[in-house]
């Protein structure tokens, strides 16, 4: 069953078009942002990774590419394929994996996209997978796509609550309570249950869920403070809030974000408590 909205949110839906226009080009534009955020739980998820063995790997959602450049350089004998929506993520993936002649981006939408002679044996997402339109459909299309015996892993935010600087900023940004938890978007696959139910549904077996708690690095530097702001601006459910705000209403939303940053400063970062499932299924 769909989850209760519960609390503030941030904007509930991001959609392919969405990934495809603004949000695709901000996020190709400030991977090396998003990379530094994330880097806590890229550790970790690359190490569950490493656990499956596998010369053909899926990179579902791959955005700018860290995760599969990251897999293709720890595999040399491997194939690695990234797929997103967006052709100005692949673009940026292309570019960053040019020295590497073990992967390749493909610019398609992985709720459908099938290859003949590719057969992954590892199939992984680094938040990727939480904006299928359609989830148990496209969940049973990766399965079909994918060899026998692979195995599923990829990581989701918990839910917002358990993520406090998304309550926060929502607070921050006087947004009204999330209408549809599970839309697509970044808190999608926040419950546990929901994501087993479409798993099982899609024939995927044994969904296992480990939490990770890490540390989103927002902001670093001389002025982290300024260097955060930057980030919400640029990316993420903020900006979209931020972006339909003009004049004195943004001047002011910016200085309350500006104040609760500096209360998580500390010297040269802004750090703030993040909290994520990596989920792991095998095939059906």
């Amino acid at each position: 069953m769909p989850r209760k909205a519960a609390g503030h949110s941030l904007p509930d839906m991001t959609t392919g078009m969405d990934w495809r226009a603004q949000t695709g080009r901000s996020w190709a534009e400030s991977y090396h942002l998003t990379d530094r955020s994330f880097a806590g739980l890229t550790q970790r998820l690359l190490e569950r990774i490493a656990e499956r063995e596998g010369g053909q790997v899926l990179d579902i959602g791959c955005g700018a590419g860290e995760l599969s450049l990251a897999i293709a350089r720890n595999r040399p004998y491997a194939q690695v394929v990234g797929v997103d929506i967006s052709a100005q993520l692949v673009g940026a993936a292309s570019q960053r994996g040019e020295q590497l002649a073990n992967v390749r981006f493909v610019e398609a939408d992985a709720a459908t996209w099938q290859e003949p002679g590719f057969a992954p044996e590892v199939l992984v997402s680094r938040h990727g997978v939480m904006f299928f339109d359609a989830p148990v459909p496209a969940f049973a299309n990766l399965l079909d796509l994918a060899a026998p015996e692979a195995e599923l892993i990829f990581s989701c935010f918990r839910s917002p609550q358990e993520n406090p600087w998304a309550t926060d900023l929502a607070k921050l940004l006087q947004l009204p309570p999330s209408a549809n938890p599970t839309a697509p978007g970044p808190f999608a696959f926040a419950d546990p249950q929901y994501v087993e139910d479409i798993l099982s549904g899609a024939g995927w077996l044994g969904p296992g869920f480990e939490p990770v708690d890490f540390a989103y690095i927002a902001g670093k530097g001389e002025d982290p403070v300024e260097d955060a702001l930057g980030l919400f601006r640029r990316i993420g459910p903020a900006a979209q809030a931020l972006r339909a705000l003009e004049g004195e209403a943004r001047a002011s939303a910016e200085a309350r974000i500006r104040e609760w940053l500096e209360a998580h400063r500390s010297g040269d970062l802004v750090a703030l408590p993040a909290a994520a499932w990596i989920v792991t299924a095998g095939h059906g």
